[in-house]
């Protein structure tokens, strides 16, 4: 069975523009993709590890400290889809390579700064190179690989997300035993330097786009994300005013963006591509397993401690095996993505997910680590098996030319489905006195929502 009967129609890609490359070439090429991905998500998760020390050093308490995190992810998700437009006119490996040397330059700077606020900046600059990197990180592995073996990269490149989720924390722990806190960034100079040189040598040259930068658009999409972000953060922590001022702010700039979208040939927001029935499905899907993942990643470790009574060494033991599972599964997969449609092989992994938190949802406070432990793991494999076909379903339903809005809007969907996870967590911790189990209960029934509407797609994309 193929895939592409089900998730686009066949001559939504190009023989030619597709056709992939093969032996050393594909080996180099991918290798720079995967090792630019790994510098973005490797750093991302050790930084959440550092937290507590990088407040108590900079004098600042632990609610400002968050926006060490914030800043990289609100700049990160403020410019995806800008810079995935940008990526289609400058060449997609290109842009990579300019993210990279930003990364390198921002990572240099937050191990330099000397108070929160110099931290966060720089923290936002690295969240625009890493979005330099990962507006464009599916686009190029969609001319790396060709049209009939896409999957295969797609499962890869999960792979090394899972990787990267996996060994952040473990390596955070370890760099912070040993030296300050400066050196979870210093750490990423020779990586980046690694990743520039393979990337300049070794990543495909790609068809551009002549049709010019759209810098209104660019500079409302960044509006549209960073007011609404910051305004339901506001929300979340009942801060009613000023968050409320901040998001009506936001669905203003996003009704201006949608409006002006509309009379763009290549719009920034791919209203063209959201209007494709099964591109929309595939966001959709990918958005709520995001969704799902991160109210069960945020608030687990609260569960754990709160009602599982754990310690915080072994907290970090206990969610590893989610991180491993999506990795495992992630390659195991990588044969089935081009053989089985998404409406199959993702509805089966959300329903695995969903499957999972259910278990742990319905555990007794006095279970065992082994109970929790292979609960998450199972947990794990379903999102392994999701995102790699989902992933697949959302690049072949972009036309040619389009590549680099679909690789912006999968990112997009990720990140979005983050942020919403844990702003659903802040909501949920400020309304409920003990929210832990309301949390998992919240994964279980979005997971089962997005396994339903994966299952359904080939029948709602007629």
């Amino acid at each position: 069975m193929s895939a592409t009967t089900d998730d686009a129609p066949q001559d939504e890609y190009d023989a030619q523009r597709h056709a992939g490359l093969y032996g050393a070439q594909r080996f180099k090429a991918m290798s720079a993709v995967l090792l630019a991905l790994l510098l973005s998500v490797l750093d991302y998760a050790i930084a959440n590890v550092a937290l507590p020390l990088i407040a108590q050093d900079l004098h600042a308490s632990s609610s400002r400290a968050i926006w060490v995190v914030n800043a990289y992810q609100l700049a990160n998700l403020s410019c995806l889809l800008p810079l995935a437009s940008l990526g289609a006119r400058v060449g997609f490996g290109r842009l990579s390579q300019v993210g990279i040397f930003l990364f390198l330059i921002a990572s240099v700077a937050c191990a330099l700064s000397q108070n929160l606020l110099e931290l966060s900046l720089a923290r936002a600059l690295q969240g625009v190179g890493g979005a330099c990197i990962m507006s464009v990180n599916i686009a190029l592995v969609r001319f790396i690989y060709p049209h009939k073996e896409l999957g295969r990269g797609i499962a890869l490149n999960g792979l090394f997300v899972g990787l990267g989720v996996a060994l952040g924390p473990s390596l955070g722990s370890l760099i912070l035993s040993i030296a300050s806190w400066p050196w979870i960034f210093w750490i990423n100079l020779p990586l980046a330097l690694a990743a520039l040189v393979l990337a300049h040598a070794a990543l495909p040259q790609t068809p551009r786009s002549d049709i010019p930068t759209d810098m209104v658009g660019s500079l409302l999409t960044v509006a549209s994300f960073a007011l609404t972000g910051v305004g339901l953060d506001g929300l979340m922590h009942a801060d009613f005013l000023s968050g409320g001022i901040v998001t009506v702010a936001g669905i203003l700039c996003w009704a201006m963006l949608l409006r002006y979208q509309r009379e763009r040939l290549e719009p920034i927001v791919p209203v063209d591509l959201l209007a494709r029935r099964p591109f929309l499905l595939a966001v959709l899907v990918g958005f709520l397993g995001f969704v799902a993942s991160n109210l069960y990643i945020v608030a687990m470790p609260f569960t754990l401690a709160s009602v599982f009574h754990r310690e915080a060494g072994t907290i970090g033991l206990l969610i590893a095996p989610w991180a491993v599972g999506v990795a495992t599964m992630s390659f195991v997969v990588s044969r089935l993505a081009d053989r089985f449609p998404a409406s199959t092989l993702s509805s089966i992994g959300l329903f695995i997910t969903a499957s999972g938190f259910c278990l742990l949802w319905l555990l007794p406070t006095d279970a065992g680590n082994w109970d929790i432990a292979w609960r998450t793991l199972f947990a794990g494999f379903g999102f392994g098996l999701f995102q790699p076909p989902n992933n697949r379903a959302i690049m072949v339903a972009a036309p040619p030319g389009r590549e680099g809005g679909a690789s912006g809007m999968l990112s997009v969907a990720r990140l979005a489905g983050q942020t919403t996870g844990a702003l659903l967590v802040a909501a949920l911790f400020t309304v409920f006195a003990h929210p832990a189990f309301i949390c998992l209960g919240a994964a279980m029934v979005t997971a089962f929502t997005g396994s339903a509407l994966s299952l359904g797609r080939k029948y709602i994309a007629v």
